[in-house]
């Protein structure tokens, strides 16, 4: 039986980089199966909340879980549920991009990885460049690898930080399979395009200085609202 417990849950979590706030009091539940999307400007803490969903980095203050785990007691259970894309790519330049993926799947005992890596390869139109170094990769090549490392262990959560930047029409229909609704995945998407982002969102957060200036079901909120935010 599917479990009906929350993906995610936050009660008053903080977190702070000595005496700035980055986050500041966030209380929110995601259920199974959902997408929250989190707008806010530059420096507005959706990074930060990633990342400590991501169990990157800890809670200051309050309490957050993932999965029915606490983060901080048990986030070691829950990294392996997790497909974690930031700005950073997590990709070794020296490496190609078979080997890089061959290297995370080992780090999740991931088995017989090479019809996984092969599909996602192809499915990425990186398949005639899988055994060049990364270091020589272009942007959107980059980012194609790196969604292609965050879903290669079949997550059950994705956290994903503008996820299509620096990717051109095409290669964003290449990748909507492995990290859109359709893939069946409970997300947390940081955004700055409020209508893209409120055309996935079951539930949207809004961050200005850390605080959550709007938590609403998506069908609640306008792209004005959102537009608020960046004033």
């Amino acid at each position: 039986m599917a479990s009906t417990e929350p993906a995610v849950v936050c009660s008053g979590l903080v977190r702070h980089y000595g005496e700035r706030r980055a986050l500041d009091g966030i209380d929110l539940t995601l259920g199974q199966g959902q997408t929250l999307v989190v707008f806010g400007p530059n420096g507005a803490g959706k990074t930060t909340l990633l990342r400590v969903l991501a169990t990157l980095l800890r809670p200051s203050e309050g309490d957050a879980s993932l999965l029915g785990s606490d983060l901080r007691k048990e986030g070691w259970k829950v990294r392996s549920k997790i497909g974690f894309l930031g700005h950073q790519s997590l990709c070794y330049g020296d490496l190609t991009a078979r080997e890089n993926l061959r290297y995370h799947a080992r780090l999740h005992g991931v088995e017989d990885p090479t019809p996984r890596i092969e599909a996602l390869l192809e499915q990425t139109r990186l398949s005639d460049r899988g055994d060049e170094r990364v270091f020589g990769y272009s942007r959107g090549m980059l980012q194609r690898l790196a969604i292609c490392r965050a879903v290669l262990h079949e997550p059950e959560l994705l956290l994903l930080d503008e996820p299509r930047s620096n990717l051109d029409p095409a290669a964003i229909e290449q990748v909507e399979p492995l990290i859109g609704a359709a893939a069946g995945r409970t997300r947390v998407i940081a955004s700055h395009d409020p209508v893209g982002g409120l055309a996935e969102a079951d539930l949207v957060l809004g961050l200005r200085s850390g605080s959550a200036i709007l938590l609403e079901r998506s069908e609640q909120v306008t792209t004005d609202q959102i537009g608020e935010l960046y004033r």
